[in-house]
This record gives C-alpha cells, structure tokens and sequence, in this order.
C-alpha cells in the first residue's frame, strides 16, 4: 500500500446533492449495489434489499438510540451538545450522579466553574474541567423529586442534535421520527448521531427479510461526533480515533460465530456496527459477549476479519467513514462509485441515499 494521503480521498461534491430531508419514505431512497467480484454496480431502490440477502445471511443492526442530547442555554447563545456519562469514572472525586462530557460552543464561554441555565432553570450545568479533545466535562443539576434521571429532562427540553450539514431552516419533518432507526432500543440511550445507514430500514422490510430466513441481530455502539470529526493531519496514519462504548448481547456473538464457522455472509447494517465487530475482534480474537470500547480506526489494506457485507450511506470527503468503505472494497473503486452517484445524482450524507457493498 502506498503512503495514502488525506487528498487521496477528496473528491468534488455538489452542494445540492447534500440531502437536507430524508426521502418520503424510508425504503424510498436510492440503493447502489456494488459487488467486489464481478466490479458490477446496479442500480435500485432500498426497498429491493430484500432480493440481496439470502437465507443464512446474519444481517447486524446497531440498535444505540438517539436522545435529545442538544441544549441551548437561557439568556445567551451558548450551546451544549452531551457526549457521554461520565459519572462512574468521576464518582471519587465528584460526589453527583450527572457528570457529562460535553461540547461546548463557543469553546471560550465554558471556562471553570462557569454555570449555564437551560429552560428557565429546570436544568443547570456546572463547567468542571477540560477533557480531551477540547471538550468539558460538566455536572447537570436538576430536581430528583420530579425527574428520576437527566434523559427524562432532556425529552422535554433536548434537540436532536442533527448533523451541521443539515441546516436547521431547511428540516421539514420530525427529527425525533426520522433521524432515529426504527429498531432504535429505547434502553440503549446514548447516541448523539445516528446509525444512519439504519434509517433507511421498516418494519415491513425487517419482517420480510426474517420470512426469508435471514438471521437478525443487533449490536449497540453509542455513536459520538469523534467518529465524524474531521481528519486534519496530512497523513491519515496519524489521525486518532475518539473511543466510543459499545455492548454485544450473548445471542448475537454466538450467531456471528456460527456464521463464521459454517462460512454464511455477515453483513454489517452501517460504518457503526462493522466498527462494533471488528473493534471487538481485533481486541478479543473472536465475537463475544462484552461491554467494552473501542477506538479501531479503518483505512487502508485493513484485513476485515468479520464483516462480509457493508451497507452504508455516502459520505464526506476525507473523512474515517469514507476511508473505512475504500478499504473494504478499494479506494478507486470507491471513488468511481461516488463519482458516479454524483452523476446520477444520489443524495449524500446522513438523510441520503444508501449503499450495499458484497
């Protein structure tokens, strides 16, 4: 492999092909099929997913949940964006339950000490330290006698916090709704950006692909903006991936494994859950059961040591999800592809089109 440089991974994109919507209905968006051994591409809608997977097929779906993890404080223009809980890893030194690791914007009104009130003080929040990455980690105060825990206030105050490619003016339909997957688990909050290669998902197609036979399962990777964050250093070597939790439930590491054994295609539903798999390999030596973090970073000639199929959206140039889908298939033929949805005009990033690589 030669010494791959950020630019190797540039290409032209019209800003009018940035989807600032989703299409009128899930399954409605483009699907591109690539397949590795023949070099053919098809052309179809999501909705013909169904004709692609096969009896057997163990289909892996990223189940992590949104929350409303954007707050807008009273009284200024400061906004916070909450990445993680914190609270087990600062219970020594910090006695509250509600510790965060936040983005704060603008960074400079965050200093130490410094208190925001969100919702005419329903909800305050208390600068603690610099984090990593010119982040925050903060306290959240709210009342324990009418909330049992911060995600109830943030249901009724929080925004979703939509990607910054999509522009607040042009949403025309209901964040909450659709840029969540309709398999989202509602007891695996923690995401604060969607599996959006999942979006593109129904229950009728779910349902139709279980009739066939097609084993589906689930992994949960809470998904924060590290793994969007730009790459900056000329040489992508460099470039360091933020950790992210993840969690595989028994049922799935034992399908994968079996799949595995008896040679049956693991197909990967987003950059997410193939990240969940091989992070997890590369860390254990095989799918198992665990709760853990990872921070693998794909490019290159990475040997993929779980995933077999790759459903994903188009993505920005440059960046780690762009460089993760070039090297399961190859860079050129990755930028072929996307030099050709660009003539035809597929619709990119988190509300586009999708997709399949096999």
């Amino acid at each position: 492999m030669k010494n791959l440089k950020l630019q190797d991974y540039y290409f032209n994109l019209p800003e009018k092909l940035i989807a600032q919507n989703p299409a009128n209905s899930r399954d409605g968006s483009k699907l591109m099929l690539l397949n590795r051994k023949t070099g053919a591409i098809e052309h179809k809608y999501f909705h013909n997913i169904t004709d692609y997977l096969h009896e057997g097929d163990i289909l892996i779906l990223n189940d992590s949940k949104v929350f409303p993890a954007r707050l807008i404080a009273d009284n200024t223009k400061a906004e916070i964006l909450l990445l993680e809980n914190k609270s087990a890893d600062t219970a020594e030194t910090v006695n509250r339950e509600e510790i965060w690791e936040i983005i704060m914007k603008p960074g400079k009104k965050g200093r130490i000490g410094a208190v925001f009130s969100f919702a005419n003080g329903l909800l305050n929040v208390e600068i603690l330290k610099n984090s990593e990455d010119g982040n925050k980690l903060a306290r959240f105060f709210y009342d324990k006698n009418n909330y049992n825990n911060l995600f109830e206030i943030l249901d009724e105050i929080g925004k979703i916090p939509l990607p910054p490619y999509i522009l607040e003016k042009n949403v025309k339909i209901d964040a909450r709704e659709r840029y969540q997957t309709v398999y989202a688990n509602d007891e695996k909050k923690g995401s604060a950006a969607a599996p959006t290669a999942g979006l593109h998902f129904t229950p009728e197609i779910l349902k139709k692909l279980k009739k066939k036979g097609v084993i589906i399962c689930s992994v949960s990777l809470h998904i924060g903006p590290g793994t969007f964050r730009p790459v900056k250093t000329d040489n992508i070597e460099e470039h360091k991936m933020h950790g992210e939790f993840y969690s595989i439930p028994a049922e799935t590491a034992n399908q994968i494994n079996a799949a595995k054994r008896e040679n049956r295609r693991v197909i990967a539903v987003g950059t997410t859950s193939c990240r969940t798999l091989e992070g997890c390999f590369l860390k254990h030596g095989e799918i198992k059961a665990c709760e853990d973090r990872t921070d693998i970073y794909i490019y290159g000639d990475y040997k993929f040591k779980i995933t077999d199929g790759l459903i994903t959206n188009f993505h920005l140039p440059e960046s780690t999800l762009l460089m993760l889908v070039s090297a399961f298939y190859t860079r050129e033929d990755i930028l072929r592809a996307y030099e050709l949805a660009i003539m035809r005009e597929y619709r990119f990033f988190s509300f586009g089109d999708a997709m399949m690589i096999l």
